[in-house]
């Protein structure tokens, strides 16, 4: 478990292909404190750490092809820039909301806008493979960042990035045709999920 608040940004320095998983290494400046079979979420994917490398601060993680196929990681090369988060403490404050680091699908970045000291970011994405909606002010997360959806309308959303988010984040490298990571809000999804069948046992 999640909470979005993104610690800072690891490396992709190796790629392995082995059948049908891969293997990325990737460097990190706290990757002297990790160990095997810790959660991380990389641009919002749970994936779990196989491999340590603490003198060089560097880890490694096995993505399959399920995985590959529903997120970005398929995009990711030799120095990609990606937001990582560690699981969650409980003995501390939830900054964020929940997020579970299951990504739902990707989405396409369609538009970047420069508010003169923030920035409004458009996604489209493919509703009829995620029928999960977005809401004006809820939640949504897009490459493990927690953050609060200004537009919504069928299919596409966007958000406001504030500097902060924009400078530790790899937002600062999202520009028209990126592709990202996105988890609906949980707690909608669950509630879509009930009146979907309110409705189909009530027809």
């Amino acid at each position: 478990m999640f909470t979005g608040i993104i610690e800072t940004t690891a490396k992709v320095v190796k790629i392995e292909k082995e059948n049908t998983n891969y293997h990325f290494t990737l460097e990190v400046p706290f990757g002297d404190e990790l160990a095997i079979d810790q959660s991380m979420a990389h641009d919002g994917c749970c994936l779990t750490v196989v491999k340590v490398d603490k003198e060089n601060k560097q880890y490694v993680v096995t993505a399959m092809d399920e995985t590959m196929l529903k997120t970005n990681l398929g995009t990711w090369q030799i120095g990609t820039e990606v937001n990582v988060e560690r699981s969650m403490r409980m003995d501390g404050r939830f900054d964020g909301h929940i997020v579970q680091g299951h990504v739902d699908q990707t989405a396409t970045c369609t538009k970047v806008v420069d508010d003169n000291g923030s920035w409004r970011f458009y996604f489209e994405y493919d509703q009829k493979n995620a029928p999960s909606i977005t809401v004006p002010k809820g939640s949504i997360s897009i490459n493990g960042v927690s953050l609060t959806v200004v537009d919504s309308e069928p299919g596409m959303f966007s958000v406001a990035i504030i500097p902060y988010t924009f400078q530790v984040t790899n937002f600062h490298n999202f520009k028209p045709g990126t592709v990202v990571n996105i988890e609906f809000d949980v707690f909608g999804k669950y509630v879509q999920r009930l009146l979907e069948q309110y409705m189909a046992a009530n027809k």
